[in-house]
């Protein structure tokens, strides 16, 4: 009698859900979300074509066969999804990953109708990339203001998981978290919108809309969390704001225009923020000033925390990266930083990224001392030994043990220690007097030179 009534009240309640107005409408919302921006969702498929010496040649008429008897060719084939943006010139935004390096990309639409693409313009940095068809009666989407987001509020992923004729796939879920960076690639410019929508491989490119039908964002990666690439609840997508910058660079100039402060930066951990007697983490800690940079040019210098740069908060490094590099080059700008505790304002002129890849000295290691690794005053020697600018200043890490807190730090062979808290370093003794003065109960800070760059390390002593 128990399992009847419950039977009945299961139903009951079943029946008022579904015929509950404010649920009608949530339903209602979702359907047009998807029939507003599912024609301007496609899907691509990618080839490209891989020749490849056959394994063996045991052939006794090899000598008189010709050399494309020996080779084979495969296709490497990519699933991916993309979001029309401009219908009359036919301009589709998706994931550089999906279309890089590809002999052949074919774009097909919700009515079936199926186009070869050409790449406009790509940028690895930011994994985006324009590609082209010719072809009427386009429906593009409507871009949206990603600044706007905010956490909790209801998103939909639409694109193609898994295989072509899942195209279309409408998902929902909501906005996790934002400003997630250092996800895919330190060296990327990241500013990821973190949801709970189920994304999946062939997901990539395709469109992260709002409930008003409007693209906030690119879907480019997944965690899964293990060996699976499938969802598990943490998707990851690229700001429709981001998207817009890089969008027009790459239809204009087929390249992405960024700008540079020149400076090396680190986020502010609690044993940085003590040692330097600040209150706050956010910000971003300043461990090297490039010459002839516009940092150098306009009064920055190391130490210094930049805390608002063009009246924006600046919460971490990744951030302040992702603003300077979409800021425009030849303008000038207000930064406010903090310097031995004090607040101060510059007026920064910022300049275009220069190609200048940075190379970072080799890591290798083994024993040592009570601190956990060995300094040396600088010579021709080590400087030839660990390939070190003849006019650095400060002595030199030869050896290191890597059980050490030093190693764990980060600290390796080859570093030059240049200052010690806001101290000078000029030799290994003047090195071990500042170490005695400038550590702050169980911790020190430390500036360390690796290659091109500094960044201040802080050790627990």
């Amino acid at each position: 009698m128990l399992q009847r009534y419950l039977i009945v009240f299961t139903v009951f309640l079943s029946i008022s859900w579904t015929q509950n107005p404010i649920v009608k409408q949530f339903s209602n919302a979702f359907a047009d979300v998807a029939e507003k921006v599912n024609p301007a969702v496609v899907t691509i498929l990618a080839v490209k074509e891989v020749q490849a010496e056959k394994y063996h040649r045991n052939n006794p008429f090899e000598q008189f066969l010709p050399e494309e008897y020996f080779r084979r060719g495969f296709q490497n084939r990519a699933l991916g999804s993309g979001v029309i943006v401009d219908g009359e010139n036919g301009y589709i935004l998706t994931n550089n990953h999906v279309v890089e390096g590809m002999d052949e990309i074919t774009v097909k639409l919700i009515d079936k109708r199926e186009y070869k693409a050409e790449i406009v313009g790509n940028d690895p940095k930011s994994d985006l990339a324009i590609i082209q068809i010719e072809a009427s009666e386009l429906t593009a989407v409507e871009l949206g203001n990603s600044d706007e987001l905010r956490v909790g509020e209801w998103v939909l992923a639409i694109g193609s998981p898994f295989t072509e004729n899942l195209s279309h796939s409408v998902t929902a879920g909501i906005v996790s978290a934002l400003g997630r960076s250092n996800i895919i690639s330190n060296d990327n410019y990241e500013n990821f919108i973190q949801t709970d929508t189920a994304i999946n491989p062939g997901n990539s490119g395709g469109a992260l809309v709002n409930l008003k039908g409007e693209l906030i964002g690119i879907n480019t990666a997944i965690a899964t969390g293990g060996f699976e690439r499938s969802n598990r609840g943490v998707g990851f997508s690229i700001p429709v704001n981001m998207a817009k910058k890089v969008m027009a660079d790459l239809i204009s100039e087929g390249r992405v225009i960024r700008s540079w402060l020149g400076v090396y930066i680190q986020d502010l951990d609690d044993a940085t923020a003590r040692a330097l007697g600040l209150d706050t983490r956010d910000g971003a800690l300043i461990g090297d000033v490039v010459k002839n940079s516009p940092a150098a040019k306009g009064g920055i210098e190391i130490g210094d925390i930049i805390t608002i740069f063009d009246g924006k908060d600046i919460t971490g490094s990744s951030k302040l990266k992702n603003i300077v590099s979409s800021s425009k080059p030849d303008k000038r700008y207000k930064v406010e930083l903090l310097r031995d505790g004090k607040k101060k304002k510059y007026f920064i002129t910022l300049e275009e990224l220069p190609d200048d890849p940075r190379t970072l000295a080799r890591v290798e290691s083994d024993v040592e001392n009570e601190l956990g690794f060995r300094v040396e005053d600088v010579s021709s020697k080590l400087l030839r030994e660990y390939n070190i600018s003849k006019d650095v200043k400060g002595v030199i890490v030869t050896i290191i043990d890597r059980r050490s807190a030093a190693f764990s730090a980060g600290l390796r062979p080859g570093d030059v220690i240049t200052r010690v808290g806001r101290q000078k370093v000029e030799n290994t003794n003047l090195f071990y007097e500042l170490l005695d003065q400038e550590s702050r109960g169980d911790t020190v800070l430390l500036l360390v030179k690796r290659g091109d760059g500094s960044r201040f390390l802080t050790l627990d002593m």
